[in-house]
């Protein structure tokens, strides 16, 4: 399962449209210049590499394609974090505790199934679970602020 696309909860109106890259670069390029910081052709290499990728990538998937190009492990790994803390990636948590990362904007909420055996990560929308999740939230007085979840197991390619 892993040589095949993950990204599916990916509408094409959003990935499609003209501009859309672009406005991530533009959302991170404010978010750095909030922070002090400025968009390194380095940081701009590894949202490209984001962009591109069709699965979940990991820290050291992203260091291993662009470390011919001169970016650092230790830049991979701090400009995921601005990245995220800007609200334009989000990670999930793969086989082993590691984690991999999407791009997040304009993307509808989904949640995620990693097979355990091949590593591989299936996007599914369950409109039915938020619903109830969103009752029982709200009949117990609980705002949420996030969710996330993530199904462990083993994929239709590699068994039950």
């Amino acid at each position: 399962m892993t040589d095949s696309a993950e990204l599916t909860i990916f509408p094409t109106w959003t990935a499609g449209r003209p501009g859309y890259a672009q406005r991530i670069r533009e959302a991170f390029q404010e978010h750095l210049e909030k922070n002090g910081l400025r968009l390194t052709a380095q940081r701009q290499r590894i949202l490209d590499h984001l962009l591109t990728a069709d699965k979940h990538v990991s820290l050291n998937d992203i260091y291993q394609a662009l470390r011919k190009h001169g970016v650092g492990r230790v830049t991979v790994f701090r400009t995921l974090k601005m990245l995220e803390e800007a609200k334009l990636v989000d990670h999930v948590t793969a086989t082993g505790g590691t984690s991999r990362f999407e791009v997040k904007l304009e993307r509808p909420h989904h949640d995620h199934l990693i097979c355990v055996h091949c590593g591989g990560i299936q996007e599914v929308r369950w409109p039915e679970l938020e619903k109830i999740q969103d009752k029982i939230c709200k009949a117990m007085g609980f705002t949420v602020a996030w969710h996330r979840h993530e199904v462990f197991g083993r994929c239709k390619t590699c068994g039950a």
